[in-house]
């Protein structure tokens, strides 16, 4: 992705007139962090016609290390919603990705059109989604981070390094588990110190490597055979006295406490450390400022959810932050940002501190455990639970009581509008809300709304499945917000109707 030099004036509607000088450059949402949850981000607020721009340290979206190897089933649902899916799965190797502390779980019988994970590098992820950012026009500021942030009455003043300041509404922080946003903000960063650390590296070997996982007194290592023709290291290391940059010494140790060789290691493409820490912002919001992914929520890498959580947490933010920016929605509308997504996150933690207990030593006690948790979701109901927890594709936001599809995410059903066959994903395509009629046509009046969210009759004479739960019974009628959530089911009546279009799309127009 080429270096974008913004302006004072944008192509989008939503920018904030008037403020600023000569030497602030504004936008009306800054990003901070170009990773997998700020690119996804930036597209969400662009495609709301948001004046949205993104800063970012690197020069480009290379990534020298391996990070994040995949994405799970919801987040392929998610980019499906946008049609952009197929740039991935293009990419990427369809495969079983779901797990729980090295069982796998297969999710090919959970009712979703995409019931596999994707095998796909970080790096191509990044690569994918910065070319969906680039098409969208969002400015791009490189070799460049934020620095600190003056909040007032009418917005936010970022400072950039290099002393470039940006004027905005709102500042979101997708700036990593060490984020320079959340810290300024005083936002708490509560939980759990590590138990043990792990060295992860690409190397080249001299001896043939002894493939394949492994456990012992220390805890768990792997070494696998990667795309480049490299050695993918996993290993536990001894202690946790040893803290920064990892060096080709280190990993030759961890290497020999384990494997009693470093197998003639050399030339490292890249050595990496990382812990089982697990940490969440105690708040995602301090007024203007916003957090998502790594800098709201960090956690031991096991089940390779982070990604996939970063990127969710982008697609709930980024309609109700644009409908604030653009004045449909009142300020509040922010508030369920971070009671929707804490709690998500927050299980994800929990998930992940249970696999790494598991996981952790390689005694007797231990190993029977995960046998029996092995034996326990071979059953198909514990199989399709966890797998449905692991992939995502369970999450449910407390919108209150009713029907079992509220709060759910829609599924992608293969309707009939006007005589025409269509997947249900298209009708978000342009991140907006839809509100589908089942029953009697012409039935239900949202012309108030009709500017924020499209009325569709459609036809549908299937069941109706959701995963880890099964069949409910078919609504007359579901509002299905720009994430793909379910915000109300209905019937003739249209009960609650206006009271949901109005928290999720703003007051009806006069």
């Amino acid at each position: 992705m080429p270096v974008l030099l913004p302006t004072s004036r944008s192509r989008h509607e939503a920018r904030r007139a008037g403020a600023g000088s000569a030497a602030t450059t504004d936008h009306a949402v800054v990003i901070a962090g170009c990773g997998p949850t700020g690119l996804m981000l930036a597209a969400e607020l662009a495609l709301a016609n948001v004046d949205v721009a993104v800063v970012e340290r690197r020069a480009n979206q290379e990534l020298a290390e391996t990070r994040a190897g995949g994405l799970h089933a919801r987040t392929i649902e998610i980019l499906d919603q946008r049609g952009v899916a197929d740039r991935f799965l293009r990419e990427g190797q369809i495969t079983q990705l779901a797990g729980f502390a090295w069982t796998r779980l297969d999710i090919s019988d959970l009712p979703t059109r995409h019931a596999y994970g994707l095998e796909l590098r970080q790096s191509h992820i990044e690569r994918i989604l910065a070319g969906w950012v680039e098409e969208l026009a969002v400015p791009v500021y490189r070799h460049a981070e934020v620095t600190g942030f003056a909040q007032d009455e009418t917005g936010i003043d970022v400072a950039l390094s290099g002393g470039k300041k940006l004027r905005a509404n709102y500042l979101v922080g997708c700036d990593g588990g060490r984020s320079i946003v959340r810290k300024t903000a005083g936002i708490d960063f509560a939980g759990f110190d590590p138990t043990l650390s792990n060295l992860m590296a690409e190397v080249e070997m001299r001896e043939a490597p002894a493939l394949g996982l492994r456990h012992d007194a220390l805890g768990f290592h792997g070494l696998s055979e990667t795309e480049s023709g490299r050695v993918l290291v996993v290993v536990t290391e001894a202690t946790l006295e040893r803290t920064g940059e990892p060096t080709l010494r280190d990993l030759s140790k961890a290497l020999v406490a384990v494997y009693g060789t470093d197998f003639g290691l050399h030339s490292p493409a890249w050595i990496s450390r990382f812990t089982d820490a697990a940490r969440q912002a105690v708040s995602y919001r301090s007024g203007r400022v916003l957090l998502a992914g790594d800098a709201a929520h960090i956690h031991h890498s096991v089940g390779g959810q982070g990604l996939n959580l970063g990127v969710q947490d982008a697609v709930n933010l980024g309609w109700k932050l644009a409908q604030v920016v653009r004045g449909i929605s009142p300020d509040r509308l922010l508030e369920t940002y971070h009671s929707e997504r804490h709690p998500v996150a927050a299980r994800v933690l929990r998930n992940t501190m249970a696999q790494i207990a598991l996981l952790r030593r390689g005694d007797d006690g231990l190993k029977a455990a995960r046998d029996v948790v092995s034996e326990v979701l071979a059953m198909d109901q514990p199989r399709q639970r966890v797998g449905a927890m692991m992939s995502g594709l369970d999450i449910r936001y407390d919108l209150g009581d009713g029907h079992a599809l509220l709060g759910h995410r829609m599924p992608d059903l293969d309707v009939s509008v006007e005589g025409q066959k269509l997947k249900l994903f298209t009708l978000l395509h342009s991140a907006s809300g839809v509100l589908l009629n089942f029953g009697k046509p012409d039935g239900i009046d949202v012309t108030a709304w009709a500017d924020r969210v499209s009325y569709i009759v459609a036809d549908y004479d299937g069941p109706w499945e959701l995963p880890a739960i099964g069949w409910v019974a078919p609504p007359s009628a579901v509002l299905v917000r720009p994430d793909g959530h379910v915000a109300w089911v209905g019937d003739e009546s249209q009960r609650g109707l206006a009271d949901a279009l109005t928290t999720w799309f703003g007051p009806a127009a006069a």
